[in-house]
């Protein structure tokens, strides 16, 4: 090497060195936490989550942020506090089992000010590696532009699953459920279309078909799903879904059903089975427990009074409504349930609880609570409980919840971690949030979904909706889903009652 390009290079490598970030040595101590965006105070991650990046909110003229886990380090300046993948790997594994140290400095004038540092704790316990939601805007106008989509938790990538668009028309519209897998696997996965080309697609080892589950026996098609743990099939609800627009009040919609039933579907048949139609019963949200022996279920009494119709009454009544947990036992061998049991009884607490979900060990049942109703996204008294199946205690999961809704919610395959649907940042756009559980039912604060901008959620205008962790991504194309889409449906055929 020449003379020349020597001294190029030391000169080079002492402008590096002189423009390295440091951390001011004069500064004033402050008593306050630093205010952020998203909020990534004290949380507590897996090592396998995708770099969190956030904003300082304060005012001020220079920011400077150290990161630091034992004897690694990292500074960086600006507003925006974004680690790239490589330095915040090196600093998570230095801080599994412990924690990573975030320092924000910042200058105000001529004066720099360090805020009380905060904690990033880094749990051993893995996350699964993807998640599904639907996307939508919070409109009643246009909830054609929907997709189903699914993100990639230890990075930023993000697929479409499928465009509602792909099979809507001028003249005929198309709306599509959320998605739903069995046990998070990524080769079995179903969501329904409704209205233009409806059917439920169910996409069973690659392979799609499109099925009426609607039968002249059964109430309507199938609504909401959960698929066995075990075998080749999946209970779902069939309702008959209303809404009604308030003028004056927080809660700007109610969602409601005026009849809703249970009924079982074997794809391998083709055959629908009736599980619970009880009369004066709203039955709803189906779930499985993880050794496949019970399902669990809502349902809500509700006794007709036959002088107005269905859809009055219950616009009129709709305060009284309000939905239990329970369960049916399920044997696995002649797929007949035994009859119900009850498992939490909310309306005697003048309450109403929705959407059990159970830990894959069995012990804890998470559920969505609030003071009426089944539809819990639009009710800004909801919050997730959380009950020992051990010993029968139900609390309040107040380590998660918010002053604003919480409404939907499951946990990760090895129940380390839960996924919640809220709307505490702005009461209006639903986001993931996540949190760890230990073995005793306890939950550490939760933390926001990550993105790559950490101002991405103030300005992205949709809503993620019914978020499912997933083991792997779905290859499928959603051109595949739509070509599936506009054939006909296969009819189901109705096989009576379990």
């Amino acid at each position: 090497m020449n003379k020349t390009a020597t001294s190029l290079l030391l000169l080079y490598a002492c402008l590096l060195i002189g423009c390295q970030q440091q951390v001011p040595s004069d500064y004033e101590q402050l008593d306050v936490q630093p205010a952020i965006y998203p909020d990534y105070v004290d949380v507590t991650v897996p090592a396998n989550i995708a770099p969190l990046h956030f904003l300082f909110t304060d005012e001020c003229d220079e920011v400077v942020t150290r990161l630091q886990a034992d004897d690694e380090q990292l500074v960086l300046s600006g507003e925006k506090v974004c680690p790239d993948a490589d330095d915040w790997q090196t600093l998570v594994a230095k801080a599994v089992s412990d924690s990573i140290l975030v320092e924000v400095f910042a200058r105000k004038g001529d004066k720099w000010q360090r805020y009380q540092p905060f904690a990033i704790y880094v749990s051993p316990d893995s996350i699964d590696p993807w998640l599904t939601y639907r996307l939508i805007s919070p409109s009643y106008v246009t909830y054609e532009e929907l997709t189903i989509n699914q993100r990639c938790l230890e990075n930023y990538e993000e697929r479409v699953i499928y465009d509602n668009m792909l099979c809507s028309t001028e003249q005929e519209g198309q709306c599509i459920n959320c998605h739903y897998s069995q046990l998070g696997n990524p080769r079995r996965t179903q969501f329904h279309a409704r209205q233009n080309l409806g059917g439920t697609l169910l996409n069973i080892d690659g392979q799609l078909s499109k099925i009426n589950l609607k039968t002249d026996s059964t109430l309507s098609a199938g609504v909401y799903p959960a698929w066995h743990p075990r075998q080749n099939i999946i209970a779902y609800s069939t309702n008959q879904t209303m809404q009604s627009f308030h003028t004056l009040d927080e809660n700007k919609i109610e969602v409601f059903d005026k009849q809703s039933d249970l009924i079982l579907y074997d794809p391998e048949t083709n055959e629908v089975s009736i599980i619970e139609d009880a009369k004066d019963e709203f039955e709803t949200f189906p779930c499985w427990s993880p050794d496949g022996k019970w399902l669990y279920y809502s349902s809500a009494h509700f006794e007709k009074r036959d002088t107005i119709s269905d859809e009055a009454e219950c616009i009129l009544r709709y305060k009284d409504i309000r939905y239990n947990i329970y369960r049916k036992a399920f044997d696995e061998q002649t797929r007949t349930f035994g009859p119900r049991e009850p498992v939490f009884l909310a309306d005697t607490l003048g309450l109403s609880a929705t959407l059990p979900r159970i830990s894959p060990d069995g012990r804890y049942l998470l559920l969505a609570v609030g003071e009426w109703g089944t539809f819990h996204i639009w009710h800004r008294d909801a919050d997730l409980w959380i009950m020992d199946l051990q010993t029968d205690h139900i609390r309040p999961f107040d380590e998660v919840n918010s002053p604003s809704v919480e409404s939907f919610h499951n946990w990760s395959s090895n129940g380390r971690w839960i996924v919640l649907s809220s709307r505490r940042y702005d009461g209006n756009f639903t986001r993931p949030f996540f949190a760890h559980v230990d073995k005793d039912g306890r939950a550490t604060k939760p933390f926001e979904l990550p993105t790559d901008d950490p101002n991405y959620h103030r300005e992205f205008m949709k809503s993620y909706n019914v978020p499912e962790f997933m083991l792997g991504p779905v290859a499928l194309r959603p051109q595949d889903f739509a070509d599936a889409l506009k054939k006909p449906a296969t009819p189901a055929k109705y096989a009576g009652r379990k």
